[in-house]
């Protein structure tokens, strides 16, 4: 089975706007997400799965100087996004990362693919991880189908499309592989400046330049040896929420 990490990035943030770009420790917080998900050993390449909108030309420079492919599809419909990224490079499954998610686990990304292997399942979704920490695994089939009933174009958050549809989608939720990462009250996404407070505050700890830590590390700094970290960006978490409730509604076209 052909296996690609997306990393799904838009250049387009109002909340935070420029984040994606922001700075750490000598490189953007973009090349220190795709430095991680590299540690990830399953998957056949990486991906950036971004838009044709010309803000998003800048990571045609992250993804030569890292290394990877990218990909470039519609602006607002993610799922047509990545079919279009699996018909292109003829995978079988991608998983997703999106591109807030800096401190994604690649330990689980590789749990994600193992399960797709075994081939006896469309969609595989993690649980009881941080926010920020998991990704998704989607067979090219589950796409084709999900875009095919679909009647909204705007699919930001498209996890519903697959989830309201239990009789068409054999899904698959994955507890996190090691007791210490099972921590969903902690929040590692950035959408907010205090997300990147946040993240600044795990770099300047456990980061060693050209050397990515593991989420073991990262976990046993935030839950073992400095848990006060995790308060620095709690008031965002209430902002984050008032957000998604926003979002466009899932919608199924006529009779399916």
């Amino acid at each position: 089975m052909r296996i690609a990490t997306l990393l799904s990035i838009r250049e387009k943030s109002t909340r935070f706007p420029g984040k994606v770009l922001k700075e750490l420790h000598g490189q953007t917080v973009t090349e220190h997400l795709i430095d991680r998900l590299k540690l990830a050993k399953k998957p056949h390449k990486i991906i950036i799965a971004t838009s044709i909108d010309p803000r998003d030309d800048v990571f045609i420079n992250i993804a030569r100087k890292k290394g990877v492919e990218i990909y470039r599809g519609s602006k607002e419909d993610k799922l047509k996004r990545y079919l279009d990224v699996a018909k292109h490079f003829n995978l079988d499954a991608v998983i997703i990362v999106d591109g807030d998610d800096i401190l994604c686990f690649p330990e689980m990304i590789d749990a994600v693919a193992e399960r797709l292997i075994k081939g006896d399942c469309d969609v595989v979704f993690c649980k009881d991880l941080p926010l920020g920490a998991a990704s998704s695994g989607l067979t090219r089939k589950a796409l084709e189908q999900v875009n095919s009933i679909k009647d909204e174009k705007d699919t930001e958050v498209w996890g519903e499309y697959f989830t309201l549809r239990t009789d068409l989608f054999n899904i698959v939720y994955l507890e996190p592989i090691n007791p210490l990462f099972k921590h969903p009250e902690i929040r590692m996404t950035m959408d907010y400046i205090e997300d990147f407070h946040f993240l600044k505050a795990v770099f300047d700890e456990l980061y060693i330049k050209n050397k990515s830590f593991n989420s073991y590390e990262l976990m046993d700094l935030l839950v073992n040896k400095q848990p006060g970290i995790t308060k620095i960006n709690e008031e965002a978490q209430k902002k984050y929420l008032e957000n998604i409730s926003r979002a466009t509604p899932v919608r199924f076209k006529e009779g399916v």
